[in-house]
């Protein structure tokens, strides 16, 4: 019996190491050498400083940028408190914010009808991209913001519209950080 007691130690203390330690140690490696900016969390720089990440929403609210999907996620963006409201659709509270969001945003591009993802908090709170509908909906707020021609923000649009994966896979979608940086590119 006593044979048995450790035999069991030592296995439990072998796969700690192996599995606990040594595979994601040796994962994380690998991932750092063959997609280095992917492990190191898809961070974006401008001038040597850290703005942002590719995979997290970021608050914008002047008319100046496109905005992102209303966050659910703390006090909003905070990606230590992700997660949803977990609202139901009856919540008399979710429908009105949606309702007075609704009515905000028609009122910026009237008689075009407002795109849902505009409206709705994504489930972590942080979605970092819009729909091209998205993104086409608020060109005419940005564009008059800008002193620019709306024309010129579509094409911005356009340039940054990544399509589905494998061309079947998710939907397409506008990153809004990374539109917002090449809109502050153009100078205006």
């Amino acid at each position: 019996m006593h044979s048995v007691w450790k035999t069991s130690i030592r296995f439990t203390l072998l796969t700690t190491v192996l599995l606990g330690l040594g595979y994601p140690l040796l994962v994380t490696g690998i991932a750092g050498v063959a997609f280095p900016h992917k492990a190191a969390g898809s961070l974006i720089t401008k001038n040597g400083q850290i703005i942002g990440s590719e995979l997290l929403g970021q608050g914008f609210s002047s008319d100046r940028y496109f905005h992102p999907r209303p966050s659910a996620a703390g006090n909003g963006y905070d990606a230590s408190a992700s997660g949803g409201s977990n609202l139901a659709q009856s919540s008399k509270a979710l429908v009105d914010r949606i309702q007075g969001s609704i009515d905000k945003l028609a009122l910026e591009n009237p008689g075009h009808p407002v795109p849902i993802d505009l409206v709705t908090t994504s489930a972590s709170g942080l979605d970092p991209d819009i729909t091209p509908d998205a993104a086409t909906f608020q060109a005419p707020r940005v564009a008059k913001a800008r002193g620019i021609g709306e024309d010129r923000v579509r094409a911005l649009i356009e340039k940054h519209i990544t399509p589905r994966q494998l061309g079947f896979l998710g939907e397409p979608r506008v990153n809004v950080l990374e539109l917002n940086l090449d809109l502050d590119s153009l100078g205006k």
